[in-house]
């Protein structure tokens, strides 16, 4: 019998010095209409005992989000699933143009992997001295994928020169999540900014249309869901 296609596929993340990690965090954002008011929602939040934001929509006044996180997929498809059917929650109308969903990856020179996959995201966006966040899906073309490593090394670099400059200026802090194959409209990305105020997160935005990156290899964008955090749970 032959065994030529028995490669074995390596699925686990890889950070620096060969360290690696089988685990991940997955994050979705579900975006609702027609609430008339929060204080049912942040209660039916509390007793569930989700990690979760709460998000009030900037550009619809009868709008709410909520993000769920677990390292469990099937926590989408269970639990989290029944919050957002029933109660208050059951209530709402589901705007899915707007649904988000997307895993923590490696890029392969994380000094902490772990904390990079599970604790950093969790610090990020339950931070509650940061409650804006600008979450969005990118798509990138198919000819970034057919460059040489180390040219798409570099424009990534360049990019995130761009990011940790807004950061430690505690302007901008992000969230980075990979969604192939999660996304209904075949997105590569979603990005999540966070920050005190809202004008820092839009200047970064726009700071990096300049880069190579945004400006030459990026295919779509968007759509753009901008919201200030009612209510977090407290980070575990």
């Amino acid at each position: 019998m032959s065994h030529a296609h028995d490669a074995t596929v390596d699925v686990r993340e890889r950070g620096a010095g060969q360290e690696t990690v089988d685990r991940r965090l997955f994050m979705q954002l579900q975006v609702l209409g027609a609430c008339t008011g929060v204080k049912p929602l942040v209660k039916a939040l509390e007793t569930s005992r989700f990690e979760a934001v709460l998000y009030q929509d900037l550009n619809d006044p009868r709008g709410v989000a909520v993000l769920g996180m677990s390292e469990d997929p099937a926590f989408f498809v269970g639990p989290f699933r029944e919050l957002l059917g029933a109660g208050p929650f059951g209530e709402l109308s589901l705007r899915p143009e707007l649904t988000m969903i997307g895993r923590t990856y490696a890029s392969g020179f994380e000094a902490d992997l772990e904390d990079w996959l599970l604790r950093r995201p969790r610090r990020t966006a339950l931070n509650p001295a940061w409650p804006w966040g600008i979450w969005y899906p990118l798509r990138r073309t198919g000819a970034f994928a057919r460059l040489p490593a180390a040219e798409q090394g570099a424009i990534i670099r360049e990019h995130s020169i761009v990011g940790r400059a807004y950061g430690e200026a505690d302007l901008a802090h992000d969230v980075r999540l990979a969604c192939h194959g999660l996304d209904p409209h075949d997105n590569d990305f979603v990005i999540g900014l966070v920050g005190r105020e809202l004008h820092p997160l839009s200047h970064l935005v726009q700071a990096m249309r300049r880069t190579v990156q945004t400006s030459q290899y990026i295919q779509t964008l968007g759509p753009f869901f901008v919201g200030h955090a009612v209510w977090q749970s407290p980070l575990r």
